[in-house]
């Protein structure tokens, strides 16, 4: 048996097992539905209405803070800008490319419309969440910055005289987004498609060189990843956005019914998807892959972001699922749905989206391939961050505890090529769903606090805007 086969069958058996117990399902009309997906769209309705639909009326606003200077005197190591490219760099990557394509082939176009769903609503989630991860951030003595749900996990429960449960859950927290941020997607399906381009066969020898590649970045820590991915995340939407656009303007006169498929597929599914319930169910956890909201692990970046108020970061924060799952996943669906590449046979994640380009440019894979390459580097890039926040909440912020995680993380990147990817997307959806349990237990917990932050942030603005009116 060859060590890549033996650690394959190794790792999917234990996937297989851990699944089982994350997604824990109860049945409804023969749909398993489960729980944590409760937990999490649960959530996002919640955050929604009690902040009065913060993620339709601060839309406008949160788009001009995230071009503003930050004040004289903010704490924190990189611009506003920078924290929102390096969590959208966490997000925007394989999920949508492989895990849009997964949620249409296992929930049909109707997947689509609950995914847009749930980037609406997860524009609330994160912004709770943002405002959080700044106001009880921690700044060290050297000038960096400790920020995450860890921190306010332990200071909502502080608040209600639990500080043992606290400690524990944010512990958890920890131990799930070191796991969490393995990056064993984004080098799979990087994998996938370089060897279906290329013909490259080496699963070991890629994963090796992309680990090296990653190591040579994380060294120089968050502002080094900040550094490069406010460069790449827009380079890579450009190039992904540019292609799909063309591949959709070649199908332009069928894009009214693809999306009126999608509409009418969400609410009346062919029963081959697993019906209403099933194809909602595909749409929210491919989303809550996607843009991670209530998941916990942007708020890290967000966290580091200059500013003197968290408020005006939770505004910058919202925009993430809103760029991630309502413009860039629903461009991928619609290219995927408008070439019928989801009924395709054979073919799975990634494969069916670049068969999706493939049909009207035969060099689009090689296209497909370069942006799936940078999507992947740049997410792998940012939870290596998210992962070295956990491990330094865990064990401390010795330095050479510190690059003795760089070379941990380096080794499971390394690895990340040969398993399968349901094997893998199990692991990784397992890792950060179990992130959700205790980050939005705490987000209830602090919710009047944010909602009188917002309410005293408005008054400012408020009262700012009309003194400078009479000064005027």
């Amino acid at each position: 048996m060859s060590a890549e086969f033996s650690f394959q069958a190794s790792f999917e058996a234990f996937t297989n097992q851990l699944a089982a117990v994350v997604f824990y399902a109860f049945s409804f009309n023969g749909v398993p539905i489960p729980l944590v997906m409760i937990w999490l769209i649960s959530g996002a309705l919640i955050f929604t209405f009690y902040l009065g639909f913060i993620n339709i009326r601060g839309f406008g606003y949160a788009i001009r803070r995230l071009f503003a200077k930050p004040e004289a005197g903010s704490s924190g190591e990189i611009s506003p800008y920078k924290a929102l490219t390096t969590a959208l760099s966490g997000t925007v990557g394989t999920g949508n490319i492989a895990g849009v394509a997964v949620a249409i082939s296992l929930g049909g176009p109707g997947a689509t419309f609950w995914m847009i769903m749930a980037g609406l609503l997860g524009m609330s989630t994160k912004f709770v969440e943002c405002t959080l991860a700044v106001k009880y951030r921690q700044l060290n003595a050297d000038g960096s910055v400790s920020g995450g749900p860890m921190y306010y996990i332990k200071a909502a429960l502080d608040k209600y005289q639990l500080p043992w449960l606290g400690s524990a859950l944010a512990v958890f927290f920890s131990i799930a987004v070191i796991f969490g941020s393995a990056g064993f997607v984004h080098v799979n399906q990087g994998f996938v498609q370089v060897q279906s381009v290329t013909g490259f066969d080496n699963a070991w020898l890629f994963g090796a060189i992309y680990a090296a590649l990653i190591g040579a970045v994380i060294i120089g820590g968050i502002k080094s990843i900040a550094n490069v991915t406010s460069k790449l995340v827009p380079l890579m939407c450009a190039i992904y956005l540019l292609a799909a656009l063309i591949v959709i303007g070649s199908h332009l006169s069928a894009v009214p019914a693809a999306l009126w498929l999608i509409v009418q597929s969400a609410f009346a599914p062919d029963a081959a998807y697993g019906g209403f319930i099933g194809v909602l169910i595909q749409g929210f956890r491919r989303a809550a892959y996607s843009n991670e909201a209530g998941i916990g692990s942007s708020p890290i970046a967000h966290a580091a972001a200059k500013t003197k108020d968290p408020v005006s970061q939770g505004f910058v924060g919202l925009l993430e699922p809103f760029i991630d799952t309502v413009v860039i996943c629903t461009i991928t669906a619609l290219v995927i749905i408008l070439t019928g590449a989801y009924q395709m046979q054979g073919l799975d994640g990634v494969q069916i989206t670049s068969s999706a380009f493939a049909s009207v440019f035969d060099w689009f894979p090689l296209v497909l391939m370069v942006a799936l390459l940078l999507f992947g580097f740049s997410t792998v890039l940012s939870w290596s961050y998210y992962g070295l926040t956990g491990w330094r909440y865990i064990v401390g912020t010795h330095p050479r505890l510190t690059t003795l995680y760089k070379l941990l993380f380096c080794g499971m990147v390394s690895m990340g090529a040969v398993p399968s990817i349901m094997a893998v997307f199990d692991f990784i959806d397992s890792m950060i769903f179990l992130m959700a349990v205790p980050n939005i237990l705490a987000l209830y917990l602090l919710l009047p606090e944010v909602k009188r932050d917002l309410q005293h942030y408005w008054q400012q603005k408020i009262t700012a805007r009309a003194t400078a009116g009479k000064q005027a």
